[in-house]
C-alpha cells in the first residue's frame, strides 16, 4: 500500500525528522490559507502515485498566497499519466546546497533491512544504480539490535558528509528513517531528496513510504489513509473479498490455494511454454461466494485465453470449490475453455459436481497445465 507525500511526512516528522511545514489542500482556497499560514514562497506539489510530477506540471512555485492559490487551481484536476490531481501538498519553499538519497529497504538477497545512502539525490535511485552503481553506500541493519549508530554514522562520511554536525545530523536522520520503517511494517521508506540548507543543516524535502500490506492488520490509522487510484479495479475487487491477486501479462488464468501451490502453478505453465496471465491464491477454507469472485476477476481481463484450477483440498473442500466454479459459471457468459485438477478433501463430490459441467478434467499439475496451454493457443 503507497502512501502519498504528505502523509509519509506527517509519519517521519513523529520521529523527529526535519521535515517542511504546510499542509495538504483540496481546494485552491484551502491552498491559499495554508500559504498565508507558512508566508514567504511556498511549492505547490500534486499528490498522485506516479513519478515525474514537476516534468508533468504538477510542482509549481508561488511567492504570494494569490500566486498559490492560482498555481493550485491549474494543478487539481490535472491529469498525470492517468491519474487525476485531487490533492496538492502546499509546503514552505527551501533553498539548499546539496541534495542526498536516504533510503531504506528489505533486501531479500541478504535477508536483512538495508539503508542506502546516495550524493546523487534528486533523481530516481534506480537511474542512480543503473548509471553510478558506486555512488550508492550500503549498510545492513543488524535482524536483532537493529540499525546502529556506527553504521548511520558510516553511511554520513560514505557519501562525503565530513563536516562533524551534519555527519551526526544525517545520522540521527537515518536512524529515525529505520524506526519509523519497522514501526508502520514498510517495504520501502526513503527521503529524496535529503538536502542541505544554506545554514548547514539537513531537511527532508521528499518522502516516501510503501507499507506492507500483510502487516496492515496491526495499522487500522494507517489503512484508513489507502488511496486505491492508482490501483486497479481487478486488484481492488480482490483484495476486498480477501483473495491475493497480481495480474500478469500471460494468457492463462490461474486459481489456485496457497501461495506456494500457485508459484508451483506457474513455474508448470511455464515449462509447457504457456504464460501465465495472474497469480490468485483463494486461500484456505474458500467459500463458494469466493471462488466465485476469484472467477470473475480472471474473467474480467481480456487477455485471459485459458483458465486452470488447481485445487488441493485440505482445509479447502474440494466440492466447495466446484460449486463456486458452477455459481460463477451460471452468472458469466464465457466461452473460455476451463481445465479443472482438483484433489484433496470431498474431491469425488466435487468430481461429481463438475462433470455436469463444460470444465476439461485433468488429473495431474502436469496434465492441467498441458491442457491449459494447448487451449489457450487455439484460441
Amino acid at each position: 500500500m503507497k502512501l502519498h507525500e504528505y502523509q509519509a511526512r506527517d509519519i517521519l516528522a513523529r520521529y523527529g525528522v526535519p521535515v517542511t511545514g504546510g499542509g495538504v489542500a483540496t481546494t485552491p482556497a484551502e491552498a491559499r490559507a495554508i500559504a498565508e499560514q507558512i508566508g514567504g514562497r511556498v511549492v505547490v506539489k500534486a499528490q498522485v502515485f506516479v513519478g515525474g510530477r514537476g516534468k508533468a506540471g504538477g510542482v509549481k512555485l508561488a511567492d504570494t498566497p494569490e500566486q498559490a492559490e492560482q498555481v493550485a487551481g491549474q494543478i487539481l484536476g490535472m491529469n498525470i499519466k492517468g491519474l487525476t490531481v485531487e490533492k496538492v501538498l502546499v509546503a514552505e519553499a527551501i533553498t539548499y546546497e546539496r541534495e542526498f538519497y536516504l533510503g531504506a529497504i528489505m533486501d531479500r538477497a541478504s535477508r536483512r533491512i538495508v539503508m542506502m545512502a546516495s550524493a546523487e539525490g534528486g533523481v530516481e535511485i534506480e537511474e542512480v544504480a543503473k548509471t553510478n552503481p558506486q555512488a550508492i553506500v550500503k549498510v545492513a541493519a543488524h535482524p536483532m539490535l537493529g540499525l546502529l549508530d556506527f553504521q548511520a554514522r558510516d553511511l554520513a562520511y560514505g557519501i562525503g558528509l565530513t563536516d562533524a554536525k551534519q555527519a551526526r545530523q544525517f545520522a540521527q536522520i537515518a536512524m529515525a528513517l529505520y524506526r519509523a520503517y519497522m514501526d508502520v511494517d514498510a517495504s520501502l521508506a526513503e527521503i529524496n531528496p535529503l538536502v542541505v540548507r544554506a545554514d548547514g543543516s539537513l531537511q527532508a524535502l521528499d518522502s516516501k513510504i510503501v507499507l506492507d500490506d500483510s502487516g496492515l492488520f496491526r495499522h487500522p490509522d494507517l489503512e484508513a489513509m489507502r488511496d486505491s487510484s492508482d490501483e486497479p479495479e481487478a486488484e481492488q475487487r480482490a483484495r476486498e473479498a480477501g483473495i491475493s491477486y497480481i495480474k500478469l501479462d500471460g494468457n492463462i488464468g490461474c486459481m489456485v490455494n496457497g501461495a506456494g501451490l500457485a508459484m508451483a502453478t506457474m513455474d508448470v505453465i511455464k515449462l509447457f511454454g504457456g504464460e501465465p496471465a495472474n497469480f490468485l491464491d483463494i486461500g484456505g477454507g474458500a467459500s463458494k461466494e469466493k471462488v466465485k469472485t476469484a472467477l470473475q476477476i480472471i474473467l474480467s481481463d481480456p487477455n485471459v485465453k485459458a483458465v486452470m484450477f488447481n485445487i488441493f483440498g485440505g482445509i479447502t473442500r474440494v466440492d466447495e470449490v466446484a460449486k463456486g466454479i458452477v455459481a460463477a459459471l451460471s452468472e458469466v457468459q464465457t466461452d473460455v475453455p476451463m481445465i479443472a485438477r482438483l484433489v484433496g478433501t470431498n474431491e469425488e463430490e466435487g468430481r461429481r459436481i463438475l462433470a455436469e459441467s463444460a470444465l476439461i478434467p485433468a488429473a495431474t499439475l502436469a496434465e492441467a497445465a498441458e491442457k491449459a496451454v494447448q487451449a489457450a493457443r487455439a484460441r
